[in-house]
């Protein structure tokens, strides 16, 4: 089986005609949901938050087989992910997109349990905090994608369990958990 770094690559990954998008429809249908299956697992396990039409993303190209997506391919498979909710573009123009391997209310879950693990329910924490922190070291939160932390705070601040106030600059805006 073909690695790349330490990520397992699928089967599928070596068979040349899945860099092609197929024109019989079950065929495409199947293969677009393999190339969501695999775009979300690899971003989930590499931590990537953003993925970029035009720029050298991993999984686009595979030299073993010698073939790459076309830009079309790119774009039917992440527009496939927005589709679903598991995706947004970033730009009007679908350059960018932003990877929701969890969705944002899975975030907030994520964020209520290191809360709750962490003994801090009635603490004050910056954002930054929350995201490079030494108490999210080893956990999904280490690292995560600005705007998808602060969207999933935003929808926990709606449902009363925190409440974020605005710092001197963007590095210290803070959160107050109310659990």
């Amino acid at each position: 089986m073909q690695k790349l770094g330490d990520f397992k690559l699928p089967h599928f990954f070596n068979y040349p005609p899945y860099f092609t998008l197929q024109p019989v429809r079950d065929t495409r249908n199947k293969q677009v949901q393999l190339w969501k299956e695999l775009i979300l697992d690899y971003c989930r396990t590499q931590k990537i938050f953003v993925v970029g039409l035009e720029e050298d993303f991993p999984l686009f190209s595979n030299p073993v087989v010698e073939r790459s997506l076309s830009h079309e391919a790119r774009e039917a498979f992440l527009s496939a992910l927005v589709s679903e909710g598991r995706a947004e573009w970033l730009d009007k123009g679908h350059r960018k997109c932003l990877i929701l391997w969890h969705r944002i209310q899975e975030w907030a879950d994520i964020i209520l349990s290191f809360v709750k693990d962490n003994g801090l329910e009635d603490s004050v924490m910056t954002v930054e905090e929350i995201r490079s922190g030494t108490e999210s070291r080893g956990t999904e939160l280490h690292g995560i994608d600005r705007t998808i932390l602060i969207r999933a705070l935003r929808l926990l601040e709606q449902k009363g369990k925190l409440a974020i106030f605005k710092g001197t600059s963007t590095d210290d805006e803070g959160v107050k958990f109310s659990l």
